[in-house]
């Protein structure tokens, strides 16, 4: 190969390590950057919310504004007034601003309604709605706030337990993100940030091929016969 082609190759090398090292490290980091941003991931401690989440499980969450929780849904959230510590609580959402959450009796016979209509519950921990010694209440949630309870109902230290502060609800800016079940998005980000990592290990290679690719271009130059050189 000549010198000229040699030292076009190693040019071409050079340009595809530097466009490859460009798209890794848009993946790589944009990826990483955004599922920071967008997801989050905790360790469940207690046996609030069995059978659904048990301790030791790890689940992830998208972080999302207390506002866009909805009935049904599993949140963690911060309440250290509440709780005494900073780290995360999980519990489901019962009722959202401007519902009516009642319970009467307790034990196996209680059953939890949400404005009048019986709230079907699949997911109790034996079914129990409303947990042994537990008081009966009656809450209209004041717009803004939530009233959450966990599935272990016997054993869930949730809104019933603070009744005498706005019926137990908590402020939606409490929220810091909603347990997601479906791992999709964050797989797909996780693929595009290994990607990204790939990316710039072969743009590494790609820049050691052009300099090699250059050196021996340079060493291909022929030196200057003997009549050339001028004393």
């Amino acid at each position: 190969m000549g010198r000229n082609a040699m030292s076009g190759k190693g040019r071409g090398l050079g340009i595809a390590a530097v466009a490859v090292g460009l798209v890794g490290l848009l993946l790589g980091l944009g990826g990483l950057a955004y599922a920071r941003h967008a997801f989050g991931g905790s360790v469940v401690s207690s046996d609030s919310m069995t059978p659904t989440y048990g301790p030791g499980d790890r689940v992830a969450y998208e972080r999302t504004d207390g506002s866009e929780v909805r009935r049904g849904d599993v949140v963690v959230f911060s309440a250290p007034d509440r709780y005494g510590f900073d780290a995360l609580v999980m519990e489901r959402v019962i009722g959202v601003g401007g519902d009516r959450v009642a319970c009467t009796g307790c034990g196996a016979s209680a059953r939890v309604t949400v404005n009048g209509k019986p709230l079907e519950e699949p997911y109790l921990k034996g079914g129990e709605a409303g947990g042994f010694g537990m008081p009966s209440y009656d809450v209209r949630v004041p717009e803004g706030r939530l009233f959450l309870l966990g599935d272990h109902r016997a054993n869930a230290r949730d809104s019933r337990a603070f009744l005498d502060d706005q019926g137990g609800t908590l402020p939606v800016s409490a929220i810091r993100g909603r347990v997601i079940d479906d791992y999709t998005v964050p797989a797909v980000l996780g693929t595009a940030i290994m990607l990204g990592v790939v990316l710039v290990l072969v743009a590494v290679g790609l820049g050691i091929a052009a300099i090699v690719v250059r050196r021996k271009a340079r060493a291909a130059i022929p030196p200057p016969p003997p009549w050339a050189v001028q004393v």
